[in-house]
């Protein structure tokens, strides 16, 4: 039978030896790391005989007085009854209170025992048990801890090894799948790019080697940092904290154990830790919020983020501005602006791209269905299942896809974007409506977008994150779409007209856009079935296939001619020859990726993997200037993919638009912005006239007091005003190009 391995050591070791010999340079003492870190500016010296007898008078003792030095504003008065071991050094202590929230206490060390730290200036330090090893800032609060500790092997969280260790300590990230595959190194300022790259291209054996060098170099090997609590920061009533860097102004109280952390916290948001949390192996952003009993292993939250109400985050990565309440995620990649509030919810292997919602009841992503623990899903940007959604590994989903309630049988590979996907039970079908947001649910579509800009609170952003709904990604798959129904018509046309004779994929494509572009309403009496969206025999069918075509063509036009008067603004173009002027002689639509929330050409993507795996580009830092330039470039890079969609839609060069064509363009955006406008007030308005939500409510009066008067809406207000300016902006620009 094993037993605990208790070691014995002479008393007069305890607070010295912090590096061990075989890790200490040539030349240098165990505190020479310490010295580097501490940046307080504080001279400090040896304690003179009369503070010696007051700090024995009052309850102190220390292993050598001489090895206790402190500042010359150091009151002995305000340290009592603790224990010194090693090499300390205290601050100015002044006889003053500190007072934070509902929590006021004397400046000064109580009740603890310390071991080898430095405090700054006007420190509270009062019943932590065991504190070893910490460099802790100035006005910091530190009352009620049973351990806070760091050890010579600290990394902060950090993906990296120290000295002597070996390759099994390393702590790996283990998103997107379960089997491991997808790994990742967590590090101090790891953006979901990153994150996105490191996983995605695992068959670029150089470029995850790159990776792990870069994280390498990010940090030192060095055995003998000591953990740092910034200014300002208030723990209290917490039990442990080891190997924990936490930055300024943080608040940490009431949580069970916090382990191998970094914390950042400081100007660009205060990061806050309550009662019951356990988090071990992480990195923490900035102003993110943890409380009420959440669990955290192996993970990074970026910056702004909350984990809440008993979560469970574990080998996973969560992006900006996201929020996750007491459900259980695991083994996921997730983009900024997602959020899952839910108890019941589940997400594992899972790649979300962005501005997601999962609802109560789904379960995205179990891998119990499958041989082995080795599937994944990849959810498009603005994912939304219902209630009690049930899928399958492997699936995939364009953008803005939602689910409505159901156990969905099989793999799903959605490619058509804004789409309702229904599991119709009773007729076992798979019924996919493209375009649904626009044509039922454009309150929601707009406002949510809306709502993830007002809500960004990043004070530094590196990445340029897409909110819009239209940009280069859902246009691309909008033109997928298109063809996509129209191979999907010009069959069941043929079927229906021709069932015995056989057809090639060129004419099915000439007969479908045909029905479609001219609106024949035969194409509403077709069974229209999409091949290719779901792994089962069963039939996978369309629905509104002709207003879906109708609305996505407007929608490339509303998004070209979008970007025309961008350019027309931008340029101070005012007159017709010169608009002509400056539009594209050649345009050809590009490819693009989601890398982290953030749009990307996917050819310059490969030139940046091409500048790593070359070394032209040596650091996360160097990485992460390519995401800031490329974001110089976006609105530039967008314009040209809008342009080259709307010359590739209309089947024209746009240097050779006529006015007439032009001021057709313009009608029709106006004509689509008015439809949009129309639709964000008429799916709000379903809330104030469906009888089975009025029901609820006495009286109108009743009604409004709780849930705000239609009239009253802030965001349609908005909408009503940015109609208006834009159709005086068209107004202008036809009056101008008309002289």
């Amino acid at each position: 039978m094993s037993t605990n391995i208790i070691s014995k050591t002479a008393l007069n070791s305890l607070g010295y030896g912090f590096i061990q010999a075989p890790y200490l340079p040539k030349g240098k003492d165990e505190y020479y790391l310490r010295n580097i870190q501490n940046r307080n500016g504080i001279n400090y010296r040896h304690l003179d005989a009369y503070e010696i007898e007051v700090l024995v008078r009052n309850r102190n003792t220390s292993d050598d007085w001489n090895k206790l030095l402190v500042s010359d504003a150091f009151n002995p008065e305000l340290v009592k009854n603790c224990k010194f071991y090693g090499l300390v050094r205290i601050g100015k202590l002044e006889p003053l209170c500190l007072g934070f929230s509902d929590l006021k206490v004397p400046v000064g060390l109580y009740n603890s025992t310390i071991i080898s730290c430095d405090f700054g200036d006007n420190v509270v330090i009062d019943g932590v048990h065991y504190l070893a090893h910490y460099i802790i800032g100035s006005e910091v609060i530190i009352t009620n801890v049973d351990e806070m500790v760091t050890t010579n092997h600290s990394k902060f969280g950090n993906g990296i090894l120290k000295e002597g260790e070996d390759e099994e300590v390393r702590i790996w990230m283990e998103i997107c799948n379960e089997n491991t595959g997808r790994k990742v190194l967590p590090f101090v300022g790891m953006l979901p790019g990153d994150a996105f790259l490191w996983s995605k291209y695992k068959d670029d054996a150089v470029l995850q080697e790159k990776f792990k060098q870069l994280t390498a170099k990010q940090f030192k090997p060095h055995r003998g940092y000591y953990g740092k609590i910034g200014d300002r920061t208030v723990i209290k009533n917490t039990k442990i904290l080891k190997d924990v860097w936490i930055g300024s102004d943080a608040y940490i109280k009431g949580a069970n154990k916090l382990k191998n952390l970094t914390i950042n916290s400081g100007e660009e948001g205060r990061t806050q830790i309550g009662e019951g949390c356990e988090i071990v192996n992480g990195i923490i952003g900035y102003g993110c919020r943890l409380f009420y009993g959440i669990k955290a292993v192996r993970f990074v939250m970026a910056d702004h983020s909350q984990l809440k109400y008993g979560a469970r985050l574990i080998n996973s990565y969560l992006g900006q501005n996201a929020t996750i309440s007491c459900c259980e995620v695991l083994n996921s990649l997730i983009f900024p602006a997602h959020e899952q509030h839910h108890n019941n919810s589940f997400l594992c292997a899972a790649l979300v791209m962005g501005q997601s919602n999962i609802a109560a009841g789904a379960t995205i992503g179990s891998n119990h269905n499958s041989r082995g623990a080795d599937g994944e899903v990849i959810l498009g940007r603005g994912f939304w299942p219902g209630l009690c959604v049930s899928l399958k590994h492997n699936s995939k989903f364009a953008s803005f896809t939602i689910l409505s309630k159901g156990d969905y049988p099989a793999e799903l590979n959605i490619q058509v974007p804004f789409a309702l996907v229904s599991n119709d039970v009773s007729k076992d079908q798979l019924v996919v409506m493209p375009g649904y947001w626009f044509l039922y649910n454009m309150y929601a579509l707009a406002r949510n977008a809306w709502k993830y800009i007002d809500r960004d609170k990043r004070t530094e952003k590196i990445q340029q994150i897409e909110y819009d709904f239209l940009a280069p990604d859902t246009i691309n798959e909008i033109f997928t779409a298109l063809q996509l129904l129209e191979i999907a018509t010009g069959k069941a046309y043929h079927h229906k007209m021709h069932p015995d004779k056989r057809i090639s994929q060129e004419e099915t494509i000439v007969i479908g856009k045909n029905l479609l572009k001219t609106g024949n309403k035969i194409v509403d009496q077709l069974e229209i079935l999409a091949a290719g969206f779901e792994n089962s025999k069963r039939k996978v069918v369309y629905t509104k296939a002709l207003k879906a075509y109708k609305v996505f063509e407007e929608l490339i036009v509303f998004y070209g001619v979008r970007a025309m008067l961008g350019m027309i603004k931008d340029a101070g173009i005012t007159d017709f020859t010169h608009f002509l002027q400056a539009m594209p002689s050649k345009t050809q639509r590009n490819q693009w990726l989601n890398l982290g929330g953030q749009l990307m050409p996917e050819s310059e993507v490969l030139v940046l993997r091409q500048k790593i795996n070359s070394d032209k580009i040596k650091s996360w830092d160097e990485i992460h200037g390519y995401y800031q330039t490329m974001g110089t470039k976006y609105t530039a890079q967008k314009t040209a993919h809008a342009l080259a969609s709307l010359s590739e839609h209309l089947g024209i060069q746009l240097r050779k638009i006529t006015p007439e064509q032009f001021n057709n363009l313009l009608g029709t955006v106006v004509s689509t912005k008015e439809w949009m406008a129309k639709g964000i007030y008429d799916s709000k308005a379903k809330d104030f006239v469906n009888p089975y939500r009025k029901m609820v409510y006495e009286t109108t009066a009743e009604m409004n007091a709780v849930v705000g008067k239609l009239e009253d809406n802030s965001f349609i207000k908005e909408q009503v005003i940015e109609l208006k300016q834009f159709k005086r902006e068209i107004a202008a620009i036809k009056k101008a190009f008309s002289k």
